[in-house]
């Protein structure tokens, strides 16, 4: 008797605290040792955001539906706007989506809608069709479905990307965004063009971004590490979509009940260890270098001011589930907008324009290298399956999965002889080895050097 009473004392135990671990997980603590975002690179999302938002309108000289109070589609210029895609023109395929032009900051952007939840075709055709380890790309997995839209949107828009980079000239980066359905379009947008950049002219990788914003899971954890360089993600504190590994198909099925079936995810994931995560290679996840808006603290009541954190996580990449009233508002783009750019003026208003920022914009940018070779190396440490290594990926310019011609083969082996080659006849003429086998200045270059001194 007094043995089962035990039993139950442990098992309530356990229930108590599990239940208290889980209930007062906030979405903060995914990020709390991330480091702040800096204002230069956060910049562009507010008004990305906007975009996204003017694909919603019906028309965007007379906006009536989801314009930001007070500042309306601030920066987005009409006579930017070159295509609008809706509904009529892509039938079932995908989104809608927009391609512009801005002018001021020098980019070609394609934006896509997130989902409509009214609309049958956008869970049939795009969301559920897909299954666990379904497809297979670049060396990893990624969603087929989203794949597919991605390459309906590039099939149609190819056309139009270059002739506006060739207008525009080499200056003008090129720019996919999306939110929610959109993001994991964008996203599986950005990899195809990063790996077939000759079809746009030879654009550098480094002119090639995508704002991913609430993204949906949409790839493996080595392309999501990959191609951290150029596909930026935004969350907002307890956004479901980012966190939830159920699938695509699944929680959309179940929009109604999602309050029952994310508790019986977080349910499942407390019992299942992140090694086992790690090495399932079909697990899909948010994609790229995560930015992560906090706004709640644990036990506090309103919202506090926003602050951004960023970083290239490879453990820890949003797995918590977090069970609070604000996970499906969270989600919404109406309020990413309006916290981003809250979060943009308080990182501006915090710097002080007397002084020199402490880290330079040099130095951030080598920062951000070092960030992805150092996510690239602990993917690696960490078995994750089909991890890319150091060696594979070139940081700022990348290289094509498709293999080579025999010509660039050729000549780029030739260079790299050529390279070596006058290096070697370098050594050879300024150093001589001694007995010992250690390399030593020649006795006629350092003559040379007192005529000279």
């Amino acid at each position: 008797m007094s043995v089962s009473c035990g039993l139950e004392w442990v098992v309530c135990l356990g229930c108590t605290r599990w239940a208290w671990k889980r209930l007062t997980y906030i979405g903060a603590y995914d990020s709390e040792a991330w480091p702040a975002a800096a204002p230069g690179e956060f910049e562009p999302v507010p008004r990305i955001c906007r975009v996204i938002l003017a694909i919603y309108e019906d028309d965007l000289s007379n906006p009536t539906k989801f314009a930001p109070p007070g500042r309306g589609y601030a920066g987005v210029d009409l006579a930017g706007v070159v295509k609008r895609a809706t509904y009529e023109h892509v039938g079932n395929t995908c989104p809608p989506y927009i391609v512009y032009v801005d002018h001021r900051h020098k980019e070609v952007v394609l934006a896509i809608r997130g989902l409509n939840l009214t609309r049958n075709a956008d869970y049939k055709v795009v969301l559920m069709d897909n299954k666990l380890g379904m497809q297979m790309f670049d060396g990893g997995y990624v969603h087929h479905g989203l794949l597919k839209a991605a390459q309906f949107i590039l099939e149609r828009e190819t056309k139009t990307l270059q002739e506006l980079l060739q207008q525009n000239g080499p200056d003008y980066k090129l720019i996919f965004a999306g939110h929610s359905l959109g993001s994991g379009i964008a996203a599986l947008m950005t990899v195809l063009v990063v790996n077939n950049r000759k079809m746009f002219g030879n654009i550098p990788r480094s002119q090639i971004r995508c704002y991913a914003l609430a993204p949906a899971r949409c790839m493996s954890l080595n392309l999501a590490v990959k191609y951290a360089d150029v596909i930026n993600s935004v969350v907002l504190q307890d956004d479901f979509l980012p966190r939830t590994p159920t699938p695509l198909e699944y929680i959309f099925g179940s929009i109604f009940c999602l309050p029952c079936l994310l508790f019986i995810m977080c349910l499942r994931d407390t019992f299942k260890q992140d090694k086992r995560k790690f090495k399932d290679p079909r697990r899909l996840y948010a994609p790229g270098r995560m930015y992560h808006i906090v706004e709640r603290k644990f036990c506090r009541c309103g919202r506090f001011p926003p602050e951004v954190r960023t970083a290239i996580p490879v453990e820890g990449r949003f797995e918590h589930i977090v069970l609070s009233c604000s996970t499906t508002s969270d989600h919404a783009i109406v309020w990413i907008e309006r916290e981003s750019e809250k979060a943009l003026e308080l990182m501006k208003g915090n710097e002080k324009p007397t002084t020199p920022p402490a880290q330079q914009k040099m130095e951030r940018l080598q920062s951000f290298e070092e960030e992805h070779k150092n996510a690239l190396e602990r993917a690696k440490t960490l078995d994750v399956p089909h991890a890319v290594d150091l060696s594979e990926v070139e940081i700022q310019e990348g290289s094509s999965p498709t293999p080579p011609s025999d010509t660039h083969s050729e000549a780029t082996s030739e260079a790299k002889s050529a390279g070596r080659t006058s290096w070697d006849e370098l050594m050879h003429k300024l150093f001589t080895r001694d007995e010992g086998g250690k390399l030593v200045v020649k006795e006629d270059i350092k003559a040379r050097n007192i005529v000279i001194e």
